[in-house]
């Protein structure tokens, strides 16, 4: 740090020691005709946990809200988000580039499944090729005016996830996760990297949590006693949300009606990114 640092990371371009934010040298420019206030990484360590099921909730939520949402479905391999809100036309683009597909409610939608002729035509891709294809999503599309923007990770550590965080300008980031003690340790390695790569971490939800019986009312915890909060207190993070295996929430995505499901679960973790300032590049949470 110089003796003439004002402590303001956004607006500088030296990669000191004490850099909290990015510089805006370091960010891929989004498409010209695209202003996006918020960007939000939706992560997860492992696959199957139901990160897109997360992501897809909380932009519905935030839709319902008011707030201009959008989803950028960086899972480039196994892509869901279009299934999830029952879309089957596919991206349009003219001269000037890409134009997201709207979901019923709105919901501004981009994912390699509104590009393939076929819906389950695998993309056989290498690392580079997958990121590459992220990078457009954010760089050729034209999003126009955007509040929110959820980012649906694929699983894991790679190349992907680092072409996202290197590239986007994420203001924050929400890992999704399971009971069981694996994923906790998971959990930990999402955390870390968020941490390497200075992402503050908004807050853990975790899924599939317990089942409540129809008939008795009883919560069974299926999987096991959650230590999602101990994982969580040891970096100064909340749980912010408890979602139960709910077979409604099954056959919403499978049906492509994920826009009228429950989505107040989630009202605790919605508010926190409602305190990120739309007006205000600043981030009000420490970089864990």
């Amino acid at each position: 740090m110089s003796n003439s640092c004002d402590s303001n990371c956004s607006s500088c371009a030296t990669d000191c020691g004490d850099r909290t934010t990015k510089s805006n040298l370091d960010l891929s420019p989004s498409h010209d005709l695209s202003k996006i206030k918020r960007v939000i990484g939706v992560v997860s360590g492992k696959g199957g946990v139901g990160k897109s099921l997360v992501t897809s909730m909380l932009a519905v939520e935030m839709n319902k809200r008011g707030y201009e949402t959008a989803i950028l479905d960086a899972d480039i391999t196994g892509p869901s988000i279009p299934k999830s809100f029952g879309i089957t036309e596919k991206a349009s683009s003219n001269e000037l580039g890409m134009f997201p597909v709207r979901s019923h409610m709105g919901i501004k939608l981009m994912s390699i499944n509104l590009l393939l002729q076929n819906d389950t035509d695998p993309v056989v891709w290498r690392g580079p090729m997958i990121g590459g294809a992220v990078k457009q999503f954010w760089t050729d599309v034209i999003w126009g005016d955007v509040d929110y923007m959820f980012v649906d990770m694929p699983p894991g550590t790679g190349d992907v996830a680092l072409t996202v965080f290197q590239n986007l300008p994420i203001d924050g980031m929400i890992i999704v996760t399971t009971p069981q003690d694996l994923v906790s340790m998971i959990v930990t390695k999402a955390v870390k990297m968020a941490s390497m790569l200075k992402i503050p971490v908004l807050g853990i939800v975790e899924n599939m949590s317990y089942f409540k019986c129809p008939d008795c009312d009883k919560e069974h915890y299926i999987y096991g006693k959650s230590n999602a909060d101990e994982v969580a207190n040891n970096y100064g993070l909340n749980v912010m949300a408890r979602l139960p295996i709910d077979p409604k929430h099954a056959a919403a995505c499978d049906r492509g009606m994920i826009e009228l499901a429950d989505t107040s679960l989630l009202d605790e973790m919605v508010k926190t990114i409602e305190t990120l300032d739309l007006s205000s590049e600043s981030k009000d949470f420490p970089v864990v």
